[in-house]
């Protein structure tokens, strides 16, 4: 472990994350549900949308742009259909809101296709699809990102759009779910401004400079850089799968953006630190479908098929949507989560910002 890192449990690094929020205006119920929101995103391996975002929660409240104890806004409600605004408030919080709404009304009627605008960061999306198949429903999410656009559509040397992930969540029969979350680029921003804390070089093909050339410096997309030809201040990452990703991410853009009444990219960005999510979701009972035997059957056919499959040379097991994140919450709930030095000064001068000490706070 370098000097600089610090190693923690999840107990101590969500009454941490608790403190935190609340100093920064919101409820005690709220702070404990960011919290612990933020904190199982770090348990999940996905660091990039865990405790290391509480510096520019912080921030995006103090500029205004972040509504503690927002609510949900119902504009429309059809019984199926729901269209909610999350009124700027943590997407913490007002995802949870919309998402028991929605499973209730598929529960209710058998589907529930439901829009949600004006929500902060929503955070890790496979959390909303982990709610809906514990009920025992499929769900499917399409985000967009309102924020400094930091992705380059394909054949584009600049950046255009925002992560824009995609979400599958499938129920399978006495065993764990099927839960596929991904962003849209090669990598979440996030994990590039973990790599550029911590000092690491990003892989061949996920990044482009300020003026579109190949990089491998995560701060590309993290701190401003030295104009480009184009004036350019950041660069770009590249979308998975050329042109196939490509679509995808405009496709949730259309989806999360257009289609909830959030609003899509098409501007330039004001440097302020608030970032707003626009999600589709779409959730399913196949009880009331019909189909409930034949999905259940079927479903475990198919990935018992696929865990039979022989390992590749250099690999233990195939594995399915889900493993990953399972297998790294038995991990760090065992031996705790690793912060890196320069995320946890970060979080430091958040909790020096609110009012904090953060000696007392963070230990």
């Amino acid at each position: 472990m370098n000097q600089a890192e610090v190693l923690i449990s999840p107990e101590r690094l969500r009454a941490a994350a608790e403190r935190i929020v609340e100093a920064a205006g919101s409820s005690p119920q709220e702070a404990r549900t960011v919290a612990h929101n933020l904190v199982l995103a770090n348990l999940s391996g996905h660091d990039s949308h865990g405790v290391g975002m509480l510096p520019r929660y912080v921030d995006a409240v103090l500029e205004g742009g972040l509504q503690p104890d927002a609510q949900v806004a119902v504009q429309l409600d059809t019984g199926s259909l729901l269209v909610l605004d999350g009124q700027r408030g943590y997407g913490q919080s007002v995802g949870e809101q919309a998402m028991h709404m929605g499973i209730a009304r598929a529960r209710q009627h058998g589907s529930c296709i439901m829009t949600l605008a004006q929500a902060h960061h929503l955070g890790r999306i496979g959390h909303w699809a982990e709610m809906a198949v514990a009920e025992g429903l499929v769900s499917l999410h399409f985000v967009n990102v309102l924020t400094q656009p930091a992705v380059a559509p394909w054949g584009g040397a600049d950046g255009r759009f925002g992560t824009n992930p995609c979400c599958i969540g499938i129920p399978v029969a006495g065993r764990e779910p099927f839960v596929l979350d991904f962003a849209t680029s090669r990598v979440a921003q996030g994990k590039m401004r973990v790599a550029h804390n911590e000092g690491r070089r990003a892989g061949e093909g996920y990044l482009i400079d300020p003026d579109g050339h190949p990089t491998t410096d995560p701060g590309v997309v993290v701190v401003p850089q030295a104009p480009g030809a184009r004036g350019n201040l950041f660069g770009a990452l590249l979308t998975f799968g050329e042109h196939k990703g490509y679509g995808l991410a405009a496709a949730c853009e259309l989806l999360g953006g257009a289609l909830t009444g959030g609003g899509t990219w098409h501007g330039q960005h004001d440097g302020r630190r608030a970032v707003y999510n626009g999600m589709l979701s779409i959730l399913i009972d196949p009880q009331r479908l019909g189909t409930q035997e034949h999905f259940e059957r079927e479903t475990l056919a198919f990935v018992d098929w696929l865990r039979e499959a022989p390992a590749a040379p250099g690999t233990e097991a195939v594995q399915v949507a889900g493993d990953p994140e399972r297998r790294q919450r038995v991990q760090r709930e065992r031996d705790g989560v690793r912060v890196d030095g320069g995320t946890w000064a970060e979080i430091q001068q958040a909790a020096a910002k609110v009012g904090l000490d953060p000696s007392s706070t963070l230990n």
